[in-house]
Formats: C-alpha cells, sequence, structure tokens
C-alpha cells in the first residue's frame, strides 16, 4: 500500500487565514478613521479654546464698554487698531466683534461666537460660547469671566 503525505496549507486553511486577517485589517481601519475623528474633534476644540480666551482678552482691555459686547452681531471695523485712530469703547467693541467673528469662521467649520453681558452682578460677567459643526452634531465651549474696573 502506497502511502501518501501532504505538506503545505490546504484550500480551505488558506481560505480561513485570509477571514482572519481581512478582520483585524477592518478593524485596524476602524480604528484610524476613529483616531482622525477624534484628533480633528481636538484640534477644533483647542481652536475655540483659543478662540474664547482671545475674546476675553479683548474684553477685559476694553472693561468700560459693558453691554456694547452684548450679543451675537458681526461687528463692524472701525480700524480701531491703527495707531491714528481714536474709537470709543462702544467702537472698540464693535471692532473687536468683527475680528472675533472673522477668526470664528476662518479656524472653525460654521464657527460662531456668542457673548452675553450680565451687568446685574458685582463684578459685571461676561458668558462667551464658541461654537461650531461637527459631522452630525453641533459642539460648543462655554465660559463665564467677571470683567473688574466698569
Amino acid at each position: 500500500m502506497l502511502r501518501r503525505y501532504t505538506k503545505g496549507f490546504s484550500l480551505v486553511e488558506v481560505m480561513v487565514a485570509l477571514v482572519v486577517v481581512s478582520v483585524g485589517m477592518l478593524g485596524v481601519a476602524g480604528l484610524y478613521v476613529n483616531g482622525l475623528q477624534a484628533g480633528r474633534t481636538a484640534m477644533f476644540s483647542h481652536q475655540a479654546v483659543t478662540l474664547a480666551g482671545d475674546v476675553a482678552d479683548r474684553i477685559r482691555a476694553n472693561p468700560r464698554a459693558g453691554a456694547a459686547y452684548d450679543g451675537n452681531g458681526p461687528g463692524v471695523n472701525h480700524n480701531c487698531t491703527k495707531g491714528d485712530v481714536d474709537c470709543d469703547e462702544a467702537q472698540m467693541a464693535a471692532t473687536d466683534t468683527f475680528f472675533w467673528q472673522q477668526q470664528a469662521t476662518t479656524v472653525l467649520p460654521d464657527g460662531r461666537v456668542d457673548v452675553q453681558f450680565n451687568g446685574g452682578v458685582n463684578p459685571p460677567e461676561y458668558t462667551i460660547n464658541v461654537s461650531w459643526d461637527e459631522p452630525g452634531e453641533r459642539r460648543d465651549f462655554e465660559i463665564l469671566i467677571p470683567v473688574l474696573g466698569i
């Protein structure tokens, strides 16, 4: 009687190995996509925090403007940042609003900055809300700052 020894892999074993490797690669691809999405969200969150800090600094630099910062209008560029232009508090607030709305739309998808003024407390407070669109949801970052000197 002749004995035949088979060496190597059968076709079934090769197909099973191919399925196992394919499932593993799909898992790696899914993790890669989730990592990209988390990185994008982290980048936009960082931009929102930076923008909110800039807004807070501009408000603190012009503390007497008070309610001129209230609302979410587009603002007007009065060129108050030029050395030869003399602006009052309200014009400076309108210029600040113009610049940070411009920044929000530049660095965030459908970015928006809303400021609410509360003069009924001492010291007066501003609530700064920076919002933007992420795929499937609207995200926002909000801070509350007291401003002395009004």
